[in-house]
């Protein structure tokens, strides 16, 4: 009964959450005695707390042992401290908290909502302690989850979307890390040890390599206190070595893997931006109206309302730490994938040529700048965006001047951009579909 209540008001205080509590959240930042770096925006209005932990321990960094960030990642939660699993997820259960992981291509992370009474905060918090400082990386969890990642692999095979993505980042990206999945390949999973595991734990979950982001009604002194208390224990270890840069193409690739389904999918792109890149305002722009804007797209015009190829179509700009890509993507009928290809060539092209007309760019910025106070009107989402500044390292002011941003992006500067980023001649395409064969 005390759990169904707390989980009610949890659930109540989150509802209540979703009003805007600010227009500009007022993000201080410090760093640790052991060189953590902290982002913290108070939020008074709701006796909740949201902190998350990123850590520089993202599948980038498995360094040839792919799959095992992630599975590092998995197994925190796995055993800690002498506690198992279902122990552990009780203890958060028991007090009403929230607990979430999770690691992609730049970072993985731990995130805790708890309510902010002591009562429940701390024991949310001393559980989280013992997860960050002692996890156990039981034996048998390792074989679990290993053997889950085994057939994860095995199942993405079967999958012509799996396919697909995963060709078309090894293509892209050669032998850089990004080139490769975060799930790990079969190969490189059969490798993977415990000592693996821990020697990577070591590695990269210690203090010098954290951002941590806190949302909630504290005080700066408590949010000080809140941090040693989670943090002072942690080793301060070393920052890991820069990513290296990524290497653009130099040609026209095409890539054609033959599958048997009556549907091909189809991805073409190159390079794109990164965190902190001078373009990313106009480019995100740029990219609302051409394939980011669902139905309202000039692709979803061109290739579903005036013929029918697919059901959808898109395009978007991925940006990571080093450029992650730029990428369009339909999925098709086999006998329609090269009229759906040649109508994504030739929409970029004049795309490219031309930018958006102005009542697109018009509709486009009241979109992005109408819908951006709903990207920030909640604990939960504003510390997210927390720990993609400080992990990034973006301007304290990101939220403050992302509109105005927006707002100053003109049509010359878009097609300026698009004409110095994106070169419609060097596209990477990967089709993988029925009746295919390398070319």
């Amino acid at each position: 009964m005390v759990v169904k209540l707390i989980r009610s008001t949890i659930f109540l205080l989150a509802a209540l959450a979703l009003q805007p509590a600010w227009a500009n959240p007022d993000i201080q930042y410090w760093e640790t005695a052991n060189g953590a770096r902290v982002y913290f925006v108070p939020s008074m209005e709701l006796p909740m707390l949201d902190v998350r932990l990123v850590f520089d321990a993202g599948s980038s960094r498995d360094a040839g042992k792919l799959g095992l960030a992630q599975l590092t990642n998995g197994l925190l939660i796995e055993g800690a401290g002498g506690l198992k699993a279902q122990q552990l997820a009780e203890n958060f259960e028991s007090v009403g908290a929230q607990f979430s992981n999770g690691a992609l291509k730049d970072m993985a992370w731990l995130s805790l909502r708890s309510l902010r009474d002591d009562v429940y905060l701390q024991p949310a918090l001393a559980n989280l302690k013992r997860i960050l400082l002692k996890p156990d990386f039981p034996a048998t969890a390792f074989a679990r989850d290993l053997a889950q990642m085994k057939i994860a692999v095995k199942a993405s095979k079967q999958s012509p979307a799996s396919i697909a993505s995963d060709t078309f980042f090894k293509a892209l990206y050669g032998d850089h890390p990004y080139a490769y999945p975060s799930g790990g390949t079969e190969d490189s999973l059969n490798q993977l040890k415990r000592q693996h595991v821990k020697a990577f734990y070591n590695q990269y979950y210690v203090a010098k390599n954290v951002t941590v982001a806190i949302v909630g009604q504290l005080s700066r002194p408590q949010a000080e206190a809140l941090v040693n208390q989670l943090l002072a224990d942690l080793p301060v270890g070393e920052q890991p070595a820069a990513l290296p840069e990524v290497k653009p193409l130099t040609e026209a690739k095409t890539i054609r893997i033959d599958f048997p389904s009556r549907q091909s999918h189809v991805l073409v792109g190159q390079l794109g931006t990164y965190r902190g890149d001078a373009d990313y305002f106009t480019l995100y722009v740029a990219n609302h109206p051409f394939g980011g804007s669902g139905f309202a797209s000039r692709l979803v015009d061109e290739v579903r309302e005036k013929r029918g190829l697919a059901y959808s179509v898109y395009s978007y700009f991925s940006p990571m730490r080093q450029q992650g890509p730029f990428q369009m993507g339909l999925q098709t009928r086999n006998d329609q994938a090269e009229q759906a290809l040649a109508i994504l060539n030739k929409s970029l092209r004049e795309y490219v040529a031309k930018g958006p007309e102005a009542a697109e760019l018009d509709a486009s910025l009241r979109n992005i700048t109408g819908g951006f106070p709903l990207k920030v009107d909640s604990n939960s989402k504003i510390v997210e965006y927390l720990s993609m500044i400080g992990f990034y390292h973006l301007p304290l002011d990101y939220l403050d001047t992302f509109i105005g941003k927006i707002k100053a992006v003109d049509q010359g500067a878009i097609v300026n951009a698009l004409q110095r980023r994106l070169q419609p001649d060097r596209m990477l395409t990967v089709i993988v579909g029925g009746q295919a064969s390398d070319g």
